[in-house]
């Protein structure tokens, strides 16, 4: 009965005081803790292909850059060389509504649509290496490809001494980058004595490389010079002169300058020169939290690039002029 009277009496008593805070206007403290985070920003990545090394190396720059910001995750998409895998992955971040497109193309014309249909939505759109076809989209991020190919042929012009016999392996030929590579070896060339007496779009890939440089070597019983489009179009016509027992009579060039690939074959002898070929992941993320932070960005962003032989290698390559 005691305990009774005296649960009956704190009752009361609380009542009563919850009573007189109401008529004051004040409330019960609220111990609840509550937490303020950034919040969460989502980055929609649409790569052309993992096949090539560099490939690998930007997806794994920008999971490294983004991994510095924890308001931001990537969602990362892979087209296996193919454009219509490649559209509807667009197509699937734009229907998720991402706050920011990352898309490296694997064709200029056919990605053209959909990068416009995302940027005409208002989501930004970063489009990295590759370009697409006139101007909707909200900033572009890669080194100058024609640059990259013009010192490439003033370097075998004067290595050959203005003479000599070329084979041209060439990347993806409906890519910019390797209508851009093409176009400025040729440039870098012109005036000079040498032939091209041999080209083939190989694609970027390195076994594709390897069998139209067999076809070469049973071709041609002279060949100077291999220009490649990329390290390992390089590396793969290096293994077929070797199979023909031919390697040390030819220069292999080469571009990208990965260091665990186009650096490792010039230190190792394989390729006399390698241009390097920044990813721009590190800069896509980059560019993206202005993005998201309001920030005007450019319309453009040029990379800029080294190359590197053995003579150079040691002291971090050459920058091209």
């Amino acid at each position: 009965m005691y305990r009774k009277n005296v649960f009956n009496g704190m009752m009361i008593a609380l009542l009563a005081a919850l009573g007189v805070m109401a008529c004051s206007g004040e409330q019960p403290a609220d111990t609840t803790e509550t937490t303020q985070t950034d919040p969460v920003f989502t980055i929609g990545m649409s790569q052309c292909n993992l096949g090539e090394p560099w490939r690998v190396q930007m997806n794994d720059d920008i999971a490294t850059a983004a991994a510095a910001h924890p308001n931001i995750r990537v969602i990362f998409r892979d087209a296996q060389n193919q454009t219509t895998v490649q559209q509807n992955h667009v197509r699937e971040f734009i229907s998720q509504g991402v706050d920011v497109l990352l898309v490296s193309p694997l064709e200029a014309a056919p990605l053209t649509g959909p990068v416009a249909e995302a940027y005409e939505q208002g989501i930004p759109v970063i489009v990295i290496d590759r370009q697409v076809v006139g101007d909707q989209y909200t900033m572009f991020i890669g080194p100058d490809n024609t640059r990259i190919g013009e010192a490439a042929g003033r370097w075998v012009a004067e290595r050959l001494e203005g003479a000599g016999k070329v084979v041209e392996l060439m990347g993806l030929m409906t890519s910019t980058p390797g209508q851009d590579r093409h176009t400025g070896f040729r440039n870098g060339i012109e005036g000079s004595e040498i032939e091209v007496i041999f080209e083939a779009d190989m694609r970027w890939l390195q076994p594709n490389a390897q069998s139209e440089m067999e076809s070469a070597l049973t071709r041609f019983p002279e060949i100077d010079l291999v220009y490649a489009h990329n390290d390992p179009g390089a590396y793969g016509a290096y293994l077929a002169a070797r199979a023909a027992g031919r390697e040390q009579d030819i220069i292999f060039v080469g571009i990208d300058g990965l260091p665990h690939e186009g650096m490792v074959y010039v230190e190792q002898g394989i390729l006399d020169v390698s241009f390097e070929y920044p990813t721009g992941g590190a800069e896509a993320i980059e560019y993206a939290l202005k993005i998201l932070e309001g920030e005007e960005v450019p319309k453009e962003l040029t990379l800029p690039s080294r190359f590197y032989t053995r003579e150079n290698l040691a002291a971090g390559g050459e920058w091209l002029e």
